[in-house]
């Protein structure tokens, strides 16, 4: 599944539908980043790119998804955002723009499906130990692991799954997925500018310059 082809993603319910019989919840976790490297030396495509995966592939589905949710006794979205969400990350600015993006929308949506059936909850996950930078293509994709393993101690997939589901079953507005996730959200709130200072001091030998 293609998830900026928007007509793709269209039909992709009724699919769904036709194979289970119904379809209760979504959670939109797919996503990409790109390589280290500050604003101005990234280029158009790789901007709009991540931008069309991380935010419009989740539009699309949120979307295509919601009228069907909205016929069941229950249903639930969840949006995975990140913890580049809302704290900056130097090198993955316009990742962070796009999982901010998501974070946004996704609140909005749970605003104005207060007194609806349908649930919303938005995940902001810290370090987990996927092959997202190796499947982004992203340039020394094997340092940057090497150097995360360093800054935090990595949920697994399954553990990072765990949390999710949690948040789904127990109806979490907001779920903070690791303990690095929950340590700068707190701190963030605390003293934003100190916040930024320390990840980017942690991201800046990261950083392709």
């Amino acid at each position: 599944m293609n998830l900026t082809d928007r007509e793709a993603v269209e039909v992709l319910p009724e699919q769904v539908i036709s194979y289970h019989g119904s379809v209760d919840g979504i959670i939109n976790n797919a996503g990409i980043i790109h390589d280290f490297v500050n604003i101005q030396d990234l280029d158009y495509d790789k901007i709009k790119l991540v931008m069309d995966i991380n935010f419009y592939g989740t539009l699309y589905m949120t979307k295509s998804f919601l009228p069907y949710l909205l016929k069941r006794p229950l249903g639930h979205i969840t949006n995975v955002s990140s913890m580049g969400g809302f704290l900056p990350v130097p090198g993955q600015s316009i990742y962070g723009a796009s999982k901010a993006a998501v974070k946004l929308m996704t609140e909005g949506l749970y605003a104005e499906l207060q007194g609806t059936n349908v649930r919303v909850t938005v995940v902001f996950p810290g370090g987990v130990g996927t092959d997202i930078m190796k499947n982004s293509g992203v340039a020394g994709a094997e340092k940057a692991n090497a150097s995360e393993q360093n800054m935090s101690q990595l949920l697994t997939p399954t553990e990072a799954a765990e949390i999710i589901i949690n948040g789904m079953e127990t109806d979490q507005y907001r779920v903070l997925a690791g303990k690095d996730s929950k340590m700068m959200d707190k701190l963030y709130r605390l003293s934003p500018k100190r916040a930024v200072g320390i990840i980017s001091k942690q991201m800046k030998k990261l950083i392709n310059k």
